[in-house]
């Protein structure tokens, strides 16, 4: 670890205000879990012991064991993006170049959950969530050439409900990117790229999303992935990886050796943060778990 990075992840951690208690500063490292990607994204554990991700321009899904060399999960990925595990172990993923969201059984059968609005097609899905229940949220932003084809004249975050219908969160005229759920799955937060915040909305047991509001604001770079942990810390990869106490204050600041796309916990305890940046993927061993998703 360099020395810059060591004594910002100690200042940050001592500085968290009852986040990451107990933990051995000392010990504390980023690891370069694997490397030589074009621009990595999608982190997602799978309770079968193993982390995906994407390499989006080289149109690949990647699988990660601990101590193995990554292998290909799955190529052509149709420009695989933001991925997420059920808890049936169902594989849900936002393809940017066919602009739909799939689901792929533990047995290989992909099937297509959206693609189209009212007729027309998405923009480029881009990251996703599943809660405990099934209901599906995810964002359809569109950034660089992807603005070019776009048929809808709005950016949406969009709910898939366990019965497969789709319906529209939100309207956005700035793009959404990066989405999570807190803990206990009832607050829905969203990365805001343009305007580099966070939002929040309230989502009821039957999964309709309710208050939106501005979570955080004033992120220092452009805000992408999210995470949260048990205790209901919020994790923004932008410029570093900013952490944010579920009341919205800020509590820490990992800074990276290269700009992180995206994050999500892992490990059979939770206590890894994996994390997605241009060209490598890392991973951090942390004193708190990530919040089960699924």
């Amino acid at each position: 670890m360099r020395p810059r990075l060591a004594a910002c992840l100690g200042l940050a951690l001592a500085l968290g205000q009852g986040f990451l208690p107990a933990q051995d500063l000392g010990k504390s490292k980023v690891e370069k879990a694997a490397g030589g990607f074009r621009f990595t994204e999608g982190p997602a554990w799978s309770r079968e012991g193993f982390l995906l991700f994407s390499d989006i321009p080289n149109n690949r899904m990647h699988r990660f064991v601990g101590g193995k060399p990554t292998t290909v999960f799955r190529e052509p990925s149709e420009g695989a993006n933001g991925n997420a595990f059920d808890a049936q172990g169902r594989l849900y993923t936002c393809e940017s170049r066919t602009r739909r969201v799939t689901r792929t059984d533990r047995k290989g059968k992909v099937e297509v959950l959206a693609e189209k609005w009212e007729g027309k097609r998405l923009n480029a899905p881009n990251d996703i969530v599943v809660r405990r229940d099934g209901h599906a949220y995810f964002t359809d932003p569109a950034f660089g050439s992807q603005a070019d084809a776009r048929e809808l004249d709005f950016y949406g975050v969009y709910h898939i409900t366990p019965k497969g219908e789709l319906k529209l969160v939100a309207r956005w005229t700035g793009r959404p990117n990066g989405i999570a759920f807190s803990p206990n799955g009832r607050v829905l937060y969203v990365a805001g790229s343009d305007e580099r915040n966070v939002r929040a909305y309230d989502v009821g047991r039957d999964g309709e999303a309710s208050n939106e509001r501005v979570f955080v604001s004033g992120i220092d770079g452009i805000p992408d992935g999210l995470a949260t942990d048990e205790k209901g810390n919020l994790y923004v990869a932008a410029r570093g990886i900013a952490v944010y106490s579920p009341d919205g204050r800020r509590t820490d600041l990992l800074e990276m050796p290269e700009t992180p796309s995206n994050c999500a916990f892992g490990d059979a305890d939770l206590q890894s943060l994996f994390i997605t940046a241009r060209t490598s993927l890392y991973r951090i061993r942390l004193d708190v778990k990530g919040a089960l998703q699924y």
